[in-house]
């Protein structure tokens, strides 16, 4: 528990929610609760097993799912997948099969997790100026994972009190979104002393953590001097923000000296230079503009930005103008902006994507299927343009049309539970009753709600014919939730 703690506190505003997860998990009352999940410390010692990690990470999903703003738009979610598997095959993971929650925060956060959860907050491509910066954070949450921090603490901490997976979740769960320190005044009282045991630990596994994320970054081909330099762009955040921690908090991992010994480490790699992708500035003027304060904000912003030296030639100023327009349904401006962008790169995926949004909002759904038929040509099970796609035709009232698309994303990414909703939403204006209920049984499985997903099996089951092959594979499935039901 203590290196999931340890994980968040490497970032700013966060030290509230470090000890509101250590209540949780030390709190009597909620050791005391039937929280219907299994107990992974206590007195034994040892490492936990790979499965335990597996159920850990899929309720902390299951948590995440139920609690945590999302961010669902496949253009940011297909840049993160990308720069991850890109850093992946770099890392000593036993377990490559990761999966990604992507929260909707400006917060700079970013966590790992048993079971290979990779969560990231919208804020840290706020924060993080450069694709090095930003990869830097990722490769540091891999090292955690691969390190097996989590479970290496909990066998140095044999006499601690039993650290259960309700409390772990929710602690999660809270730093990953909370940003309030209500109530952390009377929690820190009688918790201080138990945090502080547990920090004399921490500062190892971030030098660890350091040590194996700059080399996943230098063998992943990126940029080893990122992250020195994200540290200290957290170190600011925390200046500027105020450094009101507890005194048994005094130990932060993060401080000047920390810096330097990363940034001596990463000098000592063979220096050369490494360019960020576009595509990570344009995800990130992407998100400038969803977190403005207004689209008129937004507008401005970038209009502004546009005013400085050299600005014209920068694509991702250009795109964050675009799409600013296209929040402020400035409709005409948004698509003259980017089908200039597209003159001079137009194969460029995230360019077609967003003609197409706007052509869907100006209701000129034959232009934005068109152009999105042709980039899919290109780019066949392209995440962004299958959605995009999908989007038209709901629009178009077309439910079979987009429940095909859906249903090419679910069986790519099953885990991502709001594909499930909206592919019950198209079944449903194609009609297909059975298909709604599957949709829905996938979505309420993911959320956790297992006599649900039963409830809608059953009711698909009813509705088609014995011995038909669609009815095996739902009475198939039926009996796997059933299954999972009966060993709560």
């Amino acid at each position: 528990m203590n290196d999931v703690l340890r994980e968040f506190r490497c970032y700013p505003r966060l030290s509230a929610a470090i000890i509101l997860i250590f209540a949780l998990v030390t709190s009597p009352a909620l050791q005391a609760q039937d929280t219907r999940l299994p107990d992974i410390g206590g007195t034994g010692g040892g490492l936990i097993s790979g499965q335990q990690e597996s159920d850990i990470g899929q309720q902390v999903m299951i948590s995440i799912r139920r609690s945590a703003p999302r961010i669902t738009d496949p253009l940011v979610y297909d840049y993160l997948s990308a720069i991850i598997y890109r850093l992946v095959p770099s890392a000593p993971l036993e377990n490559r099969d990761l999966t990604l929650a992507l929260i909707d925060s400006p917060a700079l956060n970013a966590f790992a997790v048993p079971g290979g959860i990779v969560g990231v907050n919208g804020g840290l491509f706020l924060n993080a100026a450069t694709e090095q910066q930003f990869a830097s954070v990722l490769a540091h949450e891999l090292a955690h994972l691969s390190q097996r921090h989590f479970a290496r603490r909990l066998e140095q901490q044999e006499t601690s009190a039993p650290l259960t997976l309700a409390g772990m979740i929710a602690g999660i769960v809270l730093s990953a979104v909370t940003q309030s320190d209500i109530g952390i005044a009377a929690i820190a009282g009688t918790q201080a002393l138990a945090i502080q045991n547990m920090l004399a630990y921490s500062r190892l596994h971030e030098q660890e953590a350091d040590r194996v994320g700059l080399d996943i970054l230098a063998m992943a081909g990126m940029d080893p001097r990122g992250m020195p330099e994200m540290f200290e762009v957290m170190m600011r955040q925390n200046r500027l923000q105020g450094n009101n921690m507890p005194e048994y908090l005094s130990t932060h991992p993060l401080t000047q000296s920390r810096v330097a010994d990363t940034r001596n480490r990463a000098e000592q790699y063979p220096e050369k230079t490494v360019r960020d992708g576009q595509e990570y500035h344009l995800v990130r003027s992407r998100l400038q503009v969803h977190y403005a304060a207004s689209p008129e904000v937004a507008v401005d912003t970038f209009e502004s930005y546009l005013g400085k030296p050299d600005a014209q030639s920068n694509e991702a100023i250009r795109y964050g103008l675009a799409v600013a327009y296209l929040s402020n349904n400035q409709l005409e401006q948004a698509a003259e902006v980017i089908n200039e962008l597209l003159k001079s790169n137009p194969g460029r995926i995230t360019f077609q994507v967003t003609l197409a949004e706007i052509r869907i909002r100006q209701n000129k759904l034959g232009e934005a299927r068109a152009v999105l038929a042709r980039a899919l040509s290109r780019n066949p099970g392209n995440y962004p343009i299958t959605s995009t796609l999908a989007d038209v035709e709901i629009a178009a009232g077309n439910g079979t049309q987009a429940a095909g698309h859906l249903k090419q994303l679910t069986r790519r990414m099953p885990q991502q539970e709001y594909l499930w909703l909206r592919l019950a939403e198209a079944e449903g204006m194609a009609r297909n009753i059975v298909g709604v209920h599957r949709a829905r049984a996938e979505y309420d499985a993911l959320m956790g709600d297992l006599q649900s997903a039963q409830r809608q099996l059953r009711q698909a089951q009813e509705k088609l014919p014995a011995g038909s092959a669609q009815r095996q594979v739902v009475s198939e499935r039926l009996g796997e939730i059933t299954s999972r039901l009966q060993s709560r």
